[in-house]
């Protein structure tokens, strides 16, 4: 019998949080790891309490033709690096890994387009998050 790797692991994990999204263009999924423990998990939708695009069955972004990568701010959801960060504390967080996986439309993503967006970028930075994974290695 053959064992994936950790890399596998948690990527395999991520794919499978992001089938919680609730955004019906992108869907993502995201890991937070340190000492080999799951800190805490995320996936992109709309805050608590709001509306999903899935319920609506109508993206905002996908209706205006906002193109991939701008205007953040006027999609409603909420980024899985971000519900993830949200979840955990700075102290668990520093140092960690975070494995993110993505899918468009249902089709996975391939993995040299899985990449956090800018905000998430910063915000990653300041929880002390050292390394984002986003395809296999052999570990």
């Amino acid at each position: 019998m053959k064992r994936i790797s950790k890399t596998e692991y948690y990527l395999d994990i991520a794919e499978a949080v992001s089938k919680r999204s609730t955004c019906l263009r992108r869907q993502y999924g995201a890991v937070i790891v340190k000492n080999d423990e799951i800190i805490a998990t995320g996936y992109n939708g709309a805050p608590r309490g709001l509306d999903n695009c899935c319920d609506l069955n109508r993206c905002w972004r996908e209706t205006n033709r906002i193109p991939h990568g701008e205007q953040y701010e006027a999609c409603l959801a909420v980024h899985a690096e971000q519900n993830a960060i949200i979840s955990a504390s700075r102290t668990e967080m520093n140092g960690a890994t975070l494995y993110l996986v993505g899918f468009e439309n249902g089709i996975r993503m391939p993995e040299d387009t899985v990449k956090p967006c800018r905000i998430c970028d910063r915000m990653l930075v300041n929880s002390g998050i050292y390394y984002v994974v986003t395809e296999m290695s052999d570990d």
